[in-house]
């Protein structure tokens, strides 16, 4: 079974964009989208009035994309970068609000200037760090290894993931990941005292952490300390979604303790109908689906998730609909147009994906 999306809109890229390099994103939240795009030298945001676009704001990048993530608040008045040293929060006008400094992702003594280090193999492929502002845009949250400027630099590295006030960069709460990361990625939740962080380790898993702060203390869970990727929060806030790291489990989860409500497992998804049928053996690893490491929930009804990774031997990458409630697999998704890529859910009853010829975004509805 197959169901209809409806092109919602087509969102022209800010600056020129091909598959090898990262595509833009969409940012939604109340009463706000943003199209963003980062390149070597800035982040770029363009206002959505509706779907339309409207004011364009430019955030200079104090080091090259690669080098680091960044993060843009709510109102997109503060951009924060995440690099190999420190973290960098620029305003509107390009002014550097604040800086916190940490020890080097890749090990160095330290280095003020990107020039220093652009040409290095160790900075170019060590872990890295992710930041997130907090729905209400108030706080930073962040996952950089310790120790920080001033501190006992002597003393052992340790990653941490922080709380900050958004406006001086003061750390508020922090507490250790447990962590050997290569990269991560904060997943928000609707209240801002809460936030999920999805780390990489590489082949060696992907722990999930999931923070609480009261104000006063950061709590850290690990929800059993199960390898999973966390995809998305619900817009009510009450669930989450998970893959397993090895692609093969999609979990919904309460988000008050993190307990398995419901779970999908890959067998299900049938195999692509280009796949090659394997006469000699019918469990032919070769032809079997698994999940992407994408995915969300389109409304607290519905979840998208795709299977194109695993798909992209045969043919065309498939998106899927999926009941949250039971996680059962509904309908594939049928595109009047080509796409690319796996789907990205908006919350708001769109998701979108990437044009096929890598020129703009497209954003879908039921």
């Amino acid at each position: 079974m197959s169901r209809p999306a409806r092109l919602v809109a087509s969102l022209d890229a800010p600056s020129p964009f091909t598959g090898l390099d990262p595509a833009p994103c969409l940012m939604s939240g109340p009463g706000s989208r943003f199209l963003v795009q980062r390149d070597d030298t800035e982040l770029i945001v363009r206002e959505l009035a509706g779907w339309a676009p409207a004011s364009t704001i430019r955030f200079p990048a104090p080091w090259p994309r690669r080098f680091g993530s960044w993060a843009v608040s709510p109102g997109a008045d503060l951009a924060v970068f995440a690099g190999r040293h420190a973290l960098r929060a620029v305003d509107r006008s390009g002014r550097v609000r604040w800086e916190l400094r940490h020890r080097c992702w890749a090990g160095c003594a330290g280095h003020t200037d990107a020039a220093a280090y652009v040409d290095d193999r160790d900075h170019r492929y060590s872990g890295s760090g992710s930041a997130a502002f907090s729905t209400d845009g108030k706080l930073v949250w962040a996952h950089v290894p310790g120790p920080l400027t001033g501190e006992d630099m002597s003393r052992s590295s340790t990653e941490e993931w922080l709380v900050l006030d958004a406006a001086d960069g003061t750390v508020l709460g922090r507490a250790a990941t447990g962590t050997a990361a290569a990269g991560s990625v904060h997943v928000p939740h609707p209240d801002p005292g809460r936030m999920g962080l999805s780390i990489g380790e590489g082949q060696d898993g992907s722990p999930l952490r999931w923070g609480r702060w009261d104000g006063r203390e950061l709590t850290v869970d690990t929800f059993g300390g199960e390898d999973r990727v966390l995809l998305g929060v619900s817009p009510s806030g009450d669930r989450l979604l998970t893959v397993t790291h090895d692609q093969d489990t999609l979990a919904v989860h309460r988000t008050a303790d993190g307990s398995v409500t419901a779970a999908l497992d890959a067998d299900a998804v049938p195999p692509h109908p280009e796949a090659e049928e394997s006469a000699e053996d019918d469990e032919d690893d070769e032809t079997r689906a698994y999940f992407d490491y994408e995915g969300g929930f389109v409304d607290d009804d519905t979840v998208v998730a795709g299977t194109v990774e695993s798909d992209e031997e045969f043919g065309p990458g498939r998106h899927w609909l999926v009941d949250p409630a039971s996680l059962r697999l509904l309908d594939r998704i049928a595109y009047p147009v080509e796409v690319s890529g796996p789907p990205r859910a908006l919350g708001d009853g769109t998701w979108y994906t990437v044009s096929a010829a890598d020129s703009a975004l497209l954003v879908w509805t039921l």
